[in-house]
C-alpha cells in the first residue's frame, strides 16, 4: 500500500512499498507506473494525490486487451462509480480531478454520458468546478446519419469531448510548493473553456485509445503546483506520466494490461526529459 506523504521527496521508500506486492512495477525519474487495477480500493492509503488527470474507457467496444468495453450502460455506470469513488478516497482534500469523457454517444443507443458521469461523481462527494470543451480537429464521433436529409430521425453528433473539472473539499490550493509555472499567455488561453487541438494517432502510439500529450500538459500546468503528485488510474500508453515529469511534477499511474504497461514504460523512458 502506498502510504500518505506530504511530498514525494522520499519517493524511493514509496516505490519500495509496492515492490513486494506488484510483480510489474516501474519507477523512473519522477514517475511510478504500476501494473494494477483502478478498482482495487486497498492499494493506496487515503489522501495521496494532488491532481488526477485521466481518460477512462468510453464503453464504445474498443478492443482493449484486458477490459471489456462493451458493457450494458448500467454495468458501465457501476464500473465508473467504483473507480471514481476510489479516486475520491485517494485524493487530498484540496485535490482536483480532470476527467476526460465523451459528451454523448450513439453507438448502442443514445446516451448522455457526460451528464450522467458528472452527476454520478457529485453523488460520490466530488464538487463540480467547470467543464472544458475539447474540440478535436481531426476526429469525428459520427457512426450514423440517422434519417438522411429528413426530419424523421436525424442524429446530431458533436465532434467534441469534455474535460470535467472537479475538486474534493476546497477549491483554493494552499498546500504544496505554491509554485506555478504557467505563462501569462497560457493562463489567458487555457482559462477559455474551449480547447482546440487534434487527438492522438492510434497507429503512432500503438494503443487503441491514446489521448494527446497536450491534454494532460494543459491540465497539469493550470491546476497543479510544481512537485505536486499527479495520478492517472488508466495510464494506458503513459501520456499523463510523461506530461507530469516534463512539467516537474511527480506522477503515479495504474495500468491493468501488461502489454500497455510495457508500452507506457518504453514511452516514459523515451519521452521524459531530464529532471529540473
Amino acid at each position: 500500500m502506498l502510504t500518505k506523504t506530504n511530498t514525494l521527496d522520499n519517493k524511493d521508500s514509496i516505490a519500495d512499498a509496492f515492490k513486494g506486492i506488484n510483480t510489474h512495477f516501474f519507477d523512473y525519474k519522477k514517475a511510478i507506473l504500476i501494473n494494477s487495477d483502478a478498482l482495487n480500493r486497498n492499494q493506496f492509503a487515503d489522501e495521496i494525490f494532488d491532481l488526477i488527470v485521466t481518460s477512462p474507457p468510453y464503453n464504445v467496444d474498443i478492443k482493449y486487451n484486458s477490459h471489456n468495453d462493451d458493457l450494458s450502460y448500467e454495468e458501465y455506470l457501476s464500473f465508473t462509480e467504483q473507480w471514481i469513488k476510489n479516486c475520491y478516497h485517494w485524493t487530498k482534500r484540496q485535490g482536483r480531478f480532470c476527467l476526460n469523457i465523451p459528451l454523448d454517444k450513439n453507438k448502442g443507443g443514445q446516451k448522455s454520458v457526460g451528464a450522467d458521469i458528472t452527476v454520478l461523481a457529485q453523488k460520490l462527494g466530488w464538487k463540480y468546478h467547470s467543464t472544458i470543451i475539447w474540440n478535436e480537429g481531426n476526429i469525428s464521433r459520427r457512426t450514423a446519419w440517422g434519417s438522411w436529409m429528413s426530419a424523421a430521425a436525424p442524429y446530431v453528433i458533436a465532434p467534441v469531448e469534455l474535460i470535467v473539472v472537479f475538486y474534493k473539499e476546497e477549491w483554493k490550493k494552499t498546500f504544496g510548493s505554491k509554485v506555478s509555472d504557467i505563462t501569462k499567455q497560457e493562463f489567458m488561453d487555457w482559462t477559455n473553456g474551449l480547447w482546440t487541438f487534434n487527438g492522438e494517432s492510434k497507429k503512432r502510439i500503438g494503443h487503441p485509445a491514446p489521448f494527446p500529450l497536450e491534454l494532460p500538459h494543459r491540465c497539469i500546468k493550470l491546476f497543479s503546483f510544481t512537485n505536486d503528485i499527479v495520478f492517472d488510474p488508466f495510464a494506458g500508453s503513459g501520456t499523463t506520466l510523461i506530461a507530469a515529469n516534463n512539467n516537474n511534477r511527480y506522477s503515479v499511474g495504474l495500468e491493468i494490461d501488461i502489454n500497455y504497461f510495457e508500452l507506457a514504460k518504453q514511452r516514459i523512458i523515451n519521452e521524459t526529459k531530464l529532471l529540473f
